[in-house]
């Protein structure tokens, strides 16, 4: 490879060589000791490096490929073609933050459609246990992979929010062309390990770690406008924070 990368292979490990090989090229990209646009050796050296077959070798770099994280080029070899989607915490949607990072994102809104709020979101969007809020579930990219599944729930009324306007635009920025004017946000992040329903519409395997954004935003009167709770790809996505003393 483009940096020397060492890869060490457990050979008593029931986890299959290929998968071995996969998931450490893949934590190399995420680590950033390969950036977006490294080059691989080609199989053959690999294989002969790594003491392994060159099926072996091949069905690592075809994982790595399915996955979006490597691309092959005719005449170049195997490429790293994705670094991770890196974000400041700011009151900024992700759909504004990808595109200003020329990512293209894109949506699929897999859900849309009014709902009695439940006592948790209820409490924090300040109406009674039952009151109907509108409930936004959507699946959003980022460079064609997969990247977070999104989780709103809205007061009704705030705006028209339809499928086709939220798979071509970000909530925030239809909110604010609503007139609705957010000022503040109480966020709290976590992880947990991917359920099979998000695995299989994140493109994870099961248990996967999965980072998490519960967010509850309020405009200028101090009114709760939307509460979110959102899952995203640990080894496509993280958060930077300056830190300054005071």
């Amino acid at each position: 490879m483009t940096a020397e990368l060492a890869i060490d292979l457990d050979r008593s490990s029931p986890v299959p060589l290929y998968f071995q090989v996969a998931e450490q090229i893949s934590e190399a990209i995420r680590r950033g000791d390969l950036p977006p646009g490294s080059r691989l050796d080609n199989e053959i050296l690999l294989a002969d490096r790594l003491g392994l077959s060159r099926p072996t070798v091949r069905q690592a770099i075809q994982y790595l490929v399915d996955k979006g994280l490597l691309v092959r080029k005719r005449g170049v070899g195997t490429q790293v073609v994705h670094g991770q989607v890196k974000r400041s915490v700011e009151l900024t949607s992700l759909y504004d933050d990808l595109r200003r990072a020329g990512q293209d994102p894109a949506t699929r809104v897999l859900a849309l459609g009014p709902v009695p709020a439940e006592e948790p979101v209820a409490a924090l969007l300040g109406v009674a246990p039952g009151t109907e809020v509108l409930r936004v579930e959507r699946l959003r990219y980022a460079a064609g992979e997969p990247l977070a599944l999104l989780h709103n729930w809205l007061p009704t009324g705030l705006a028209a929010l339809t499928a086709e306007n939220l798979a071509a635009r970000g909530l925030y920025e239809l909110l604010r062309s609503a007139g609705v004017r957010m000022r503040v946000a109480n966020q709290r992040m976590g992880a947990r390990a991917a359920s099979a329903a998000e695995a299989r519409l994140l493109g994870e395997r099961r248990g996967a770690p999965l980072l998490t954004m519960v967010r509850t935003t309020y405009d200028d009167q101090g009114r709760a406008v939307e509460h979110g709770s959102h899952v995203y790809r640990a080894s496509h996505y993280s958060l930077e924070v300056t830190l300054v003393e005071r």
